[in-house]
């Protein structure tokens, strides 16, 4: 009798380490989601490239693996959509999606408008993939700071 309850404490204990063990690797996949949104730019609103380009949004894959972007789409509140050309962006890696014109490289794309997306004092980006599907969402509500965390 007390042989069949030392096992059935083992067997509970090991079930339960399992249970642990297959609960760490799904946390620790990651995932692919907004970090900031630089929604001020600094200075006066110019519309120069600069003052555009200094309107941001940060995208972090938190993944162990490289994750493709192409046929994302980044949109604010006011439907300004920007779609992610070819590009994928690697694991553990940030890229910054900038308003205005410039070259893309492996850490910044630019949506090249010549008009700011993002409003001073409240609004929301959304991250969808290829399929439509929301991937992830960040909103703001204050005037008073020109960036938010997400």
């Amino acid at each position: 009798m007390k042989t069949s309850r030392i096992s059935a404490v083992a067997v509970s204990i090991a079930v339960g380490v399992a249970g642990l063990l297959s609960a760490g690797p799904a946390e620790a996949a990651g995932s692919v989601h907004l970090t900031k949104i630089y929604y001020d730019s600094p200075g006066k609103d110019t519309r120069s490239n600069q003052s555009l380009n200094a309107e941001y949004v940060q995208i972090k894959n938190s993944t162990s693996k490289s994750v493709n972007l192409h046929g994302w789409t980044l949109v604010d509140a006011s439907r300004h959509r920007y779609v992610f050309p070819s590009f994928t962006l690697k694991a553990g890696r940030t890229v910054t999606v900038h308003t205005g014109q410039g070259r893309n490289t492996a850490a910044n794309l630019y949506q090249q408008r010549r008009a700011y997306v993002w409003n001073n004092d409240r609004d929301k980006a959304t991250l969808k993939r290829a399929s439509g599907a929301v991937q992830d969402t960040c909103a703001y509500n204050n005037a008073h700071r020109d960036w938010t965390a997400c």
